[in-house]
């Protein structure tokens, strides 16, 4: 796994990136427990594994 912009994880869910920044306010506080900012363009490995697990996007 390699870090990935809001974008490229928004297009590989096949949703716009104002809904995808609206499902990352759901998990605020797990962002924030990894010390990422809300407003972070790009995002670690171990977060966008996370992120795949959850919504189930095919990287």
């Amino acid at each position: 796994m390699r870090s990935y912009s809001k974008t490229q994880l928004a297009e590989a869910a096949g949703v716009s990136v104002a809904t995808f920044r609206r499902w990352l306010k759901t998990d605020e506080a797990y962002l924030h427990s990894q010390g990422i900012q809300a407003s972070a363009k790009l995002l670690p490995p171990h977060v966008v594994r996370y992120l795949c697990e959850k919504y189930c996007i095919d990287l």
